[in-house]
């Protein structure tokens, strides 16, 4: 089977996870493809495959040398963002030529909107019809970690050390790690393979808070109102005005962090908020949290009562203070792209991966790329050739391992 029958085989599968769901995993579909990742496992010979109670892949590719190598992990997620339709059964496969890509009636990718566009001219892409997302992220990392577990089983000549495999559930809603077995999975050190455009070599993230907050308003006939209502949706808006204009993930790149409103729901009397807030420097993303609190409790001052409360929850840190100390992990990874031609892209990551909290939890765990592009979007795409990099990518880290020792 190639890569691209295995992306469309897991693209298929609809592995959208749910927030709001008290099971792990959330949804139903993310067993559905883990059972279908173990089969494959074990039917290339991998007979230690399994999913557990909690629906996590793990495997190992037993080691193919002498040599006393670190076992090498590689993780990526089975779950797509709850934003679309995860389950895409339509996908569309053609050769680039340049300009705009018509994905349906309703929706264009124009050159103008993703100027990358152009760097993809003569690639065979990959791209949703419009309906759906396309599921690159993450199932563009299991093929590739799959396709390369294939190439070693059919190429056993390659030396290569022990080789740890894990998918994980519900990491686009925050949960990926939560009963990840670490010394069951038995790396020294892994990747996952969850990032983007080719080349993309990731070892710092944002610093992440979700904030919840409960407004209570009170609601009277408008005609007799005066001094006496207060709008809970009115003090919701209030509260939007006064975070920093320029800090919003629309006017922000780079190391810039930002507030972001995620939900609003309520009525005058009564009215809900979601916030999120991301950093890279833990001390702006701790002044970030507090700026919150402040406006809280300003506003409790200022309308004399409580009317406003805030439930602030870290999400994950920034992974780069657990790496940093091993930063062969990075260099092992660069010069395997090098060796095949690729130019590193070593910048920081505007979100998170499973890879954060594992590096908290003991296992240091950067992020490589997948190939693709517009994550979390109907206009998701990747281009074949780079997840087949990806791919090549990770057979070419496990044979460095072996010959730096």
């Amino acid at each position: 089977m190639d890569i691209v029958e295995r992306f469309k085989k897991y693209i298929a599968i609809d592995t959208k996870s749910d927030e709001s769901s008290k099971t792990v995993p959330s949804t139903p579909g993310q067993l559905v493809l883990g059972r279908l990742l173990v089969q494959e496992l074990r039917e290339m010979g991998l007979t230690n495959a399994k999913q557990d109670e909690h629906g996590y892949v793990y495997a190992t590719l037993q080691s193919k040398t002498q040599k006393p190598v670190p076992s090498i992990g590689f993780i990526a997620h089975m779950d797509t963002s709850p934003d679309l339709d995860g389950k895409c059964t339509n996908p569309h496969i053609f050769l680039y030529q340049g300009g705009n890509i018509i994905l349906n009636n309703d929706y264009i990718m124009t050159v103008e909107e993703f100027p990358f566009l152009d760097k993809l001219k003569g690639k065979e892409i990959i791209t949703t019809d419009g309906t759906t997302l396309l599921g690159a992220d993450n199932k563009a990392g299991i093929a590739a970690i799959m396709n390369a577990v294939q190439f070693l089983v059919n190429n056993p000549d390659i030396e290569h050390g022990n080789v740890q495999i894990a998918f994980t559930p519900d990491e686009e809603i925050g949960r990926g790690t939560d009963f990840f077995d670490i010394e069951g999975f038995g790396a020294e050190f892994a990747y996952t393979v969850d990032g983007g455009p080719l080349g993309e070599l990731e070892y710092e993230n944002f610093n992440a808070a979700s904030i919840k907050l409960k407004i209570y308003g009170k609601n009277v006939h408008p005609g007799t109102a005066k001094n006496v209502m207060i709008n809970a949706l009115r003090i919701a808006l209030e509260i939007e005005s006064m975070l920093p204009v320029n800090e919003k993930p629309e006017y922000t790149e780079g190391y810039e962090g930002f507030f972001l409103l995620t939900k609003l729901n309520g009525t005058v009397d009564y009215a809900e908020a979601e916030y999120i807030i991301r950093d890279h420097s833990k001390a702006k993303f701790e002044f970030k949290k507090q700026f919150f609190r402040e406006i809280v409790k300003f506003l409790n001052y200022k309308y004399s009562r409580e009317l406003v409360k805030a439930e602030i929850t870290d999400s994950y840190y920034n992974m780069k203070e657990k790496i940093e100390p091993h930063m062969e992990i990075i260099e092992l990874a660069k010069k395997s792209m090098i060796d095949l031609s690729i130019d590193p892209i070593i910048k920081p990551i505007r979100g998170g991966t499973d890879g954060a909290r594992l590096s908290y939890m003991g296992l240091p765990c950067p992020n490589i790329f997948t190939g693709g592009y517009n994550f979390h979007s109907r206009f998701e795409l990747i281009p074949v050739e780079d997840m087949k990099v990806a791919s090549d990518t990770i057979v070419k880290i496990l044979e460095n391992n072996v010959k730096e020792k």
